[in-house]
């Protein structure tokens, strides 16, 4: 019964850490901006920003084939150089918050907003609209007197965040994440201490414990690495998978660390128990007497 309830809070341990990481990290406005903040700084992030602003520029310009290249680089380059500034740092804080927001309001079936999904209607796409982006852009092209920059129309360049199927799988199993994520790790305790307790051997109990902790932590690290492979395969060819590399592993840091603080803490309450148990052994070991010297028969008795 004592190794059923350890391999129960061993498998319970990586799902728990995956649905609290959702629930209060991700879910979270005031941590999910925190995490995200210093993609702004990314310069893989930068770049496919800086692209997606042109790309949605030169789509509402029409100029002849000789200003069409001209007028490409000079907003890639008015749009480079503004994701260097505050400013953008502060859009970029500003068009997070709403794509946060109006994924929260998707998934829990609010009514429907910019980028979110109506309340009782299909889903639709979560994403970042990057019109302020290229409103400063335009403004800057305009300063170095670029041909008819003043003419752009800036219309609402998106960059999606969530697919309308993956919102729909997401909502779907959003409330049951609420729960696990408090209930699943407080289970995966309740379960190895009550492992330990009825076990007869209970250093041997604890020792299979940090094991399973261990092993635990190495089933989150693969969970982590294969999402990753599976959100970097078969990107859109409009997709950057520099830049969708660096959100997945900043969005991921925390799992990560859990990764690293299961290994660590499991290997070392296993291997504590382990050695301390050894030491014990040996201090109970009976000595061995020296051995008896054999006598020599006397002359007498040869």
């Amino acid at each position: 019964m004592s190794a059923v309830l350890t391999l129960l809070a061993c498998l319970l341990a990586p799902v728990g850490a995956l649905a609290a990481w959702a629930t209060y990290e991700i879910a979270d406005r005031g941590r999910y901006e925190r995490v995200v903040a210093p993609l702004a700084a990314d310069p893989d992030v930068r770049e496919a920003l800086a692209d997606a602003v042109a790309a949605g520029i030169l789509r509402e310009v029409r100029v002849g084939p000789p200003l069409r290249e001209p007028l490409r680089d000079f907003t890639h380059d008015a749009a480079r150089s503004f994701t260097q500034t505050k400013a953008f740092r502060t859009a970029w804080h500003a068009a997070n918050r709403a794509a946060h927001d109006a994924v929260l309001r998707a998934v829990r079936g609010g009514g429907s907003g910019a980028g979110g999904g109506g309340g009782g209607g299909e889903p639709r796409p979560v994403t970042l609209d990057l019109a302020p982006v290229g409103e400063r852009v335009k403004r800057q092209l305009v300063r170095d007197h670029v041909p008819f920059a003043h003419r752009i129309p800036v219309a609402h360049t998106e960059v999606e965040v969530l697919s309308a199927v993956e919102l729909s799988q997401l909502r779907k199993g959003y409330h049951v994440l609420e729960v696990a994520a408090f209930w699943l790790p407080v289970g995966a305790l309740v379960l190895a201490a009550g492992g330990i307790l009825i076990a007869t051997r209970r250093r041997r109990a604890v020792c299979a414990a940090g094991l399973g902790t261990a092993l635990g932590g190495a089933l989150l690290g693969l969970s982590v690495a294969l999402g990753r492979h599976l959100t970097l395969t078969d990107l859109p060819p409009d997709v950057s998978p520099a830049a969708a590399t660096a959100v997945y592993d900043t969005l991921t840091t925390t799992l990560r660390t859990v990764t690293w603080a299961l290994l660590t803490l499991g290997l070392t309450v296993a291997a504590t128990a382990w050695l301390t148990g050894r030491s014990e052994r040996h201090r109970q070991a009976p000595a061995t007497p020296p051995p008896t010297p054999t006598e020599k028969p006397t002359q007498a008795q040869a």
